[in-house]
This record gives C-alpha cells, structure tokens and sequence, in this order.
C-alpha cells in the first residue's frame, strides 16, 4: 500500500468507526447527517437524546446551530419550574401549619369557657379574631315550640330543613366564594361576607339540626376544593361543648 493510500483510509470515517445498528449494520456519519436533514425537528420529538449527547464547543458563525446554549437553556427552564415547584410546596405547607395553629388556638378558647354564655360569646367573638374570619355564628332549625324564643347575640333560628337545603342532605361542609352574605345566617354581619364556610352541627338526637357559619370578607378565602380535616375537626369540638354545657346526650 503505497503511503498515499495509508494517509486516506482514516479521512473516509474521520478516524472514528461508524455507528452501528441494534442488527450489527454500520450506521455511516453521513447516513445520520442524511436522516437529520431530511427530519429536522428530530431533536424536538426525541429531547432525551440530548442527555447522552456531547455538546459542541459554542462557535460563532452563521449557520452554526449552538446546541450547548440549547441545552443549558433547557437545563435552567427545567431549574425553574423545580424551583417554581419547590416554593408551591413550602408555601402550601407553612400557610397549613399557620391554619392548624390557629384552630388549635380556637380550640383551647372554647374549652376555657367558664360558661355556656361564655362559649358562645367565645366561639362568636373571639374565635373570629383568631381564624382572622369576619363573622363567626350559629344557626339552628326552629320547631313550633321556638317561635317566641328571643335570639342570642350570634345565634340565628334558621328555617327548618334549611341545614339541608344549604348543605345537601347528609353533608357535613359546603365552602363558597364570591357570595354574598346571607343575614339568616350571619345577621348583622352579612355585608362583610363574600366567602363562607357552612359546617352541620349534630349536636344531639334531642334537639334540631344546626349550623356552623364562618364568613370571611376575602372573595377566596373559602372556595371549593380545599382541605376540610380542620373546620370538620373545629365543628365536632363545638358539637361537644355545647353537649356538655347543656347536659344532651348524643
């Protein structure tokens, strides 16, 4: 072989060995470079590829496609909706803790009231500084017998079956935005109301059905789809002190 013909064989692979097919078929440079061209948007169906290719140095010149800066764009997207993701996920977590806290303060209210009045006075006044709710009340199904009864501050006789009406029958929570306050259910206080939380209160089999009202002035400060572990967890200690103030059995 003459020294001409030794110095060319390397440039017909460029000294490298060609590809291969899962089949032992060689694969040529120029078989890649055909199949690119003539499918152009191959690396954006099969972005994948991208993690075991070696990038180019970037070279500045025209027609020279920088796929380095292309990957480290995407590396940094990826980066930014991991980021974007991970303060969702800490925002979500503080703002249940800082809920959680301030139920379990409402709690420890409740149970330190030294009366029934008191509880009531607690569960309607201070209860709602401590959720930062605009109107906290109760409402109960008046019977025939209540008609004449005269309403506590933050107690409201509700119509009968209206528990359901509001609620659906067998429900134990219903949350709402963009409402307007109802004044059979908040009183006074309706106009503050644009959202609300409406919790069954089952006090006892001897008395009627009732409701736990919580209004909040902001639009979307209770709306459809959030947790409820808390507000049911709010509504069943209310059950259990006023069952135990006024001696009811279950």
């Amino acid at each position: 072989m003459s020294q001409n013909q030794r110095d060319a064989a390397p440039e017909r692979g460029n000294g490298k060995r060609p590809a291969k097919r899962a089949t032992g078929v060689p694969v040529s440079a120029e078989r890649v470079i055909e199949y690119l061209h003539r499918h152009p948007d191959f690396l954006c169906t099969h972005p994948e590829v991208l993690e075991v290719l070696a990038p180019p140095a970037r070279v500045n010149g025209n027609g020279v496609v920088d796929m380095q800066q292309f990957m480290v764009e995407r590396l940094r997207d990826d980066l930014t909706k991991m980021a974007a993701a991970r303060d969702a996920v800490v925002a979500t977590g503080r703002s249940n803790l800082s809920a959680q806290a301030r139920v379990h303060k409402a709690v420890l209210a409740l149970l330190g009231s030294r009366s029934f009045e008191h509880f009531i006075e607690t569960l309607t006044t201070d209860t709602a500084m401590i959720l930062d709710l605009d109107v906290v009340a109760i409402g109960v199904e008046q019977s025939s017998a209540d008609t004449a009864r005269a309403e506590t501050a933050g107690v409201y006789r509700l119509d009968p079956d209206m528990v359901d009406q509001l609620l659906g029958e067998g429900q134990k929570i219903v949350l709402r935005s963009h409402v307007a306050g109802d004044p059979a259910i908040f009183g006074a206080g309706a106009g503050l109301v644009h959202s609300d939380a409406l919790l069954r209160l089952s006090i006892s089999g001897a008395t009627p059905q009732a409701l736990l009202a919580l209004g909040s002035r902001q639009p979307e400060q209770f709306q459809p789809g959030q947790g409820t572990e808390l507000l049911n967890f709010l509504a069943r200690v209310v059950e259990s002190c006023i069952r135990g103030w006024l001696n009811l059995p279950e």
